[in-house]
């Protein structure tokens, strides 16, 4: 079993900035795969960005070169940094892990707000 706690959410004006932290326990956190997606009101789950174990990263292209995730395995912690936020940022932020074989094995945190708003 595994448990992600998301903290950081918040209000932001439009251009600022926020990092979303994701704690995990319960599990080796090494090797799991993971990522943080958000979803808007009236919209669909959406994946913006994924880290892999050996570090890789790949990003949602809405925020491909503002959005930098990162992880920091000693502490278990995946981390969101968001830069020049805009409105259409605002989401509810949820962390996932996911096993690499075993897809079954698929965890999610309770969620973060995120609102950028003036």
């Amino acid at each position: 079993q595994v448990q992600l706690v998301e903290s950081g959410g918040g209000l932001v004006q439009p251009g600022g900035s926020l990092r979303l932290s994701c704690a995990a326990s319960g599990t080796i956190f090494t090797i799991y795969r993971m990522a943080w997606y958000r979803q808007a009101p009236g919209k669909q789950r959406e994946l913006v960005a994924e880290i892999i174990r050996g570090g890789s990263t790949d990003y949602s292209d809405s925020v491909q070169g503002r959005f930098i995730i990162s992880r920091d395995n000693a502490k278990n912690t995946v981390y969101l940094q968001m830069n020049s936020l805009k409105p259409e940022d605002t989401a509810v932020y949820y962390c996932n892990a996911r096993h690499p074989l075993n897809y079954a094995l698929d965890y999610w945190g309770q969620g973060t707000q995120v609102t950028v708003s003036s």
